[in-house]
């Protein structure tokens, strides 16, 4: 049995994954995020999934929900704070896989037109880029997703993946691929270890995303 817990699970992502997740044999799936019980409802009586009512910014929170897990997805990566909170976790809990979605460009890694309007939309990276070296020094076995711009669209769950050191040319990328390529790393632990990936929708290297 694969013990994997979604840490913000009610989060624009985790919507997808979910289910892309139960779809897997042998995982019992622990969704722990504010007001789980009543805003996660529709799993309260999946024989393997558990609720757990937390807030990341809570170490004993985390402390309690991490024992005897195998996988940590972290829905976001971008507060210093949750993020320091889950590596004392895990190191405390002894889990050792951990998968966060955070953003592109922490790395000043988005090239040409689209790094320009990026660097326009998102202002000042201080704050995210501290949060994800915390991840990056952690001596954990991370992913760190350095996602593209989100938007949703089931027809569209094609993704690359932007090794790091890579310019990051592509604008955008759905949730529901996102939700794809986690669930698969879930199944497949063994991928894009101790690392931080661009991920993005191919062919999509323009000066900004379509939805803009």
């Amino acid at each position: 049995m694969k013990k994997i817990i979604l840490l913000g699970a009610t989060s624009n992502i985790s919507k997808f994954l979910i289910p892309e997740l139960l779809k897997q044999p042998e995982v019992q799936l622990t969704l722990f995020a504010r007001r789980a019980t009543s805003r996660l409802k529709e799993y309260e009586d999946k024989p393997n999934v558990q609720l757990i009512d937390g807030n990341w910014n809570n170490l004993d929170d985390l402390r309690k929900a991490l024992i005897n897990k195998d996988i940590v997805y972290l829905a976001t990566g971008h507060f210093r704070t949750a993020n320091e909170n889950v590596v004392r976790a895990m190191k405390v809990t002894g889990v050792e896989r951990l998968i966060v979605a955070g953003g592109l460009g922490i790395y000043d890694e988005v090239a040409g037109e689209f790094g320009q309007w990026n660097a326009r939309m998102m202002g000042d990276y201080t704050e995210i880029k501290r949060a994800a070296k915390i991840i990056d020094d952690s001596g954990l076995n991370y992913t760190f997703l350095r996602m593209a711009w989100l938007y949703n669209d089931p027809s569209h769950t094609d993704y690359k993946v932007i090794p790091r050191g890579a310019e990051f040319k592509d604008t955008q990328v759905t949730r529901q691929a996102i939700a794809r390529l986690v669930a698969n790393i879930m199944q497949h632990p063994d991928l894009y270890q101790r690392t931080s990936i661009g991920v993005a929708e191919p062919n999509t290297a323009w000066s900004k995303p379509s939805f803009y």
